[in-house]
């Protein structure tokens, strides 16, 4: 038995997987918000004692750089140890690695009905691949190609500096700039972001804000409602404010495929992407994406992919609690 753990700024799953015949089937599954606990181990044993059943390895994806087996979360005021993980959960095998490696890890789990075609690409599609992740943050990671398997590995491209592309995106850094100081891409590309991208339109005056809507967004999710209000076009400026952080999506995206020349697919993983799926399969992503000068060609042979199996991060860890957990 793996105990396999998706841990992210609004939740933490943690799932029982088998290996079976090749493949990980799952056994059990619960979500646990992670900001009403106070550390991962806190979480990781109730799920054990609730569940009576002691597995042989265990993997933790963390949205966060884990160093020497350490991570400061990104998104949540946690510091984890794996060496003082495992001595909680009474578990040697026990492995930390960054979310978006273990989204990475679960690529290759997936079945064609996982996964929705912004862009076929060439065929067959080798090489290397990468995966990008706007949810509570923004993650990356990548897979290179060794010749005969793909190896994963993290990063935290997220981060860095957001290249603004045409007039308004150069006033959107220069707002973000006050508010912020440094601007990463994260600033705009995570649930947080799209409220920033709303709130720089409404304050530029872009559009009319109804007090209706100014209601919403004051009691219920921001993002959620503006990303909602974009999609039934109900709100002109949530649809303004969709439209523009899609756009820098695909810039951001087409910049990742680019740096690790993912020639064999770019895939787009996390929380938000299935959700605004019917926007993403519109032109502005795409056009942004391909939108590279002469490397135009190479992109446009690039597969481009959108995750909508949920489980992909807990089926990445899973699996990597499998090659690397069981195995040392």
């Amino acid at each position: 038995m793996i105990l396999a753990g998706d841990i992210g700024g609004t939740n933490a799953r943690l799932a029982y997987f088998q290996p079976t015949n090749g493949h990980l089937r799952l056994i059990s599954e619960r979500t646990f918000p992670s900001r009403e606990h106070s550390e991962l181990g806190e979480i990781v044993t109730r799920f054990l004692d609730d569940s009576g059943t002691r597995p042989e390895a265990a993997c933790f994806g963390i949205a966060g750089p884990v160093r020497n087996g350490r991570v400061e979360t990104s998104n949540l005021p946690w510091v984890i140890e794996q060496a003082r993980l495992a001595k909680q959960i009474h578990l040697p095998a026990t492995l930390l690695i960054n979310d978006l490696e273990a989204s990475a890890w679960g690529i290759g789990a997936l079945a064609d009905t996982d996964l929705v075609s912004l862009n076929r690409g060439s065929r067959p599609a080798l090489g290397n691949q990468a995966v990008i992740a706007p949810g509570t943050g923004l993650g990356e990671a990548g897979l290179f190609w060794d010749g005969s398997r793909h190896q994963v590995f993290a990063c935290e491209g997220g981060h860095t500096d957001f290249g603004p592309q045409g007039d308004l995106q150069i006033e959107l850094v220069r707002y973000l700039q006050g508010r912020f100081g440094h601007v990463s891409y994260e600033r705009i590309l995570s649930g947080p972001g799209l409220v920033n991208v709303y709130e720089f339109l409404r304050d530029q005056g872009c559009g009319k804000e109804s007090s209706e809507f100014s209601a919403a967004l004051k009691t219920g999710d921001p993002a959620a409602v503006i990303s909602k209000a974009a999609l039934d076009r109900s709100q002109d400026l949530a649809e303004k404010a969709l439209d523009l952080w899609i756009a820098v999506y695909g810039a951001e995206a087409g910049n990742l495929a680019l740096k690790v020349m993912a020639t064999g697919g770019l895939f787009l993983a996390g929380g938000i992407s299935p959700k605004i799926l019917s926007k993403l399969k519109g032109p502005i992503f795409m056009d942004a994406f391909v939108t590279k000068g002469r490397l135009r060609p190479l992109l446009e042979a690039v597969p481009v992919e959108v995750v909508t199996n949920e489980k992909a991060g807990l089926l990445g860890a899973a699996r990597c609690a499998a090659v690397r957990g069981i195995n040392s």
